[in-house]
């Protein structure tokens, strides 16, 4: 496999780079500003980031970030205060009229339920899941605690922390590359894996990739699946792996 002449792969090269940009900005997940205002309030509502992250799954991830801010225009309000005043049957009447996500049932559920872990365990504040520097392993194993959220979402949601957000922690050992269909893609054309390789397989190659901070390479394998690799007529000529890339189809 070919990699960089000191032994580095382009992808790690990359996802450094991106690492070390500084935050310029608010992170940008959807198309609406008010959206990203409400998901980037880390001093007043950081609850609406860790409620968005739970709610993205099994949906297209632009579905799952609005439902804060959709939210906040049906309550008038989005303050923890105002989310836990309500009762999982008003959420569950609330995603189904409003049609919130693909599955409304279960992520009514889903989203009380993190209200309630945030209040109970937190005190009401959610960004006590990340501050005072902990480990990865510690912010992770925090995410993971909330009812539907498995090792994709955790990291992901860890990753986006320290990679947008800046937010120090001591180590990033624990922050996995979180595995989506342009991550399998790239993996598996770009020759790293083998073309059946599952989801562990991913994982652990990253890890081996940079052990430091296996999720370093996420956002450069998801830009790289989205804008060149794409899954039919892919633009390998202008893709900025192609010196790398083993075009294994």
């Amino acid at each position: 496999m070919d990699t960089h002449k000191n032994g580095e792969h382009l992808l790690v090269t990359l996802g450094k780079k991106k690492f070390a940009e500084p935050k310029a900005g608010p992170v940008i997940f959807v198309k609406d500003e008010n959206a990203n205002i409400l998901l980037n309030d880390f001093d007043s509502h950081p609850h609406a980031y860790v409620l968005a992250c739970c709610m993205d799954r099994q949906v297209q991830a632009e579905i799952a970030w609005m439902i804060p801010a959709k939210m906040r225009e049906i309550l008038g309000s989005f303050s923890i205060e105002k989310l836990n005043s309500i009762s999982l049957d008003g959420y569950l009447e609330m995603f189904n009229e409003q049609k919130l996500h693909r599955y409304n049932d279960t992520m009514a559920k889903v989203f009380y339920n993190a209200v309630q872990t945030i209040v109970t365990e937190y005190n009401q504040d959610a960004s006590n899941i990340w501050a005072r520097n902990p480990s990865s392993a510690a912010v992770v194993y925090r995410f993971l605690q909330f009812d539907g959220v498995g090792p994709k979402i955790a990291t992901m949601a860890t990753n986006i922390l320290v990679r947008d957000f800046k937010v120090p922690m001591s180590d990033y050992y624990s922050i996995d590359i979180s595995t989506d269909v342009h991550i399998f893609r790239v993996f598996r054309r770009s020759g790293l894996v083998s073309p059946d390789a599952d989801a562990d397989s991913i994982v652990y190659k990253a890890r081996e990739l940079y052990p430091e901070f296996p999720g370093i390479i996420d956002f450069s394998c998801w830009e790289i699946g989205r804008t060149w690799c794409r899954p039919k007529n892919p633009n390998c000529q202008e893709c900025v792996i192609g010196s790398v890339c083993q075009k294994v189809f």
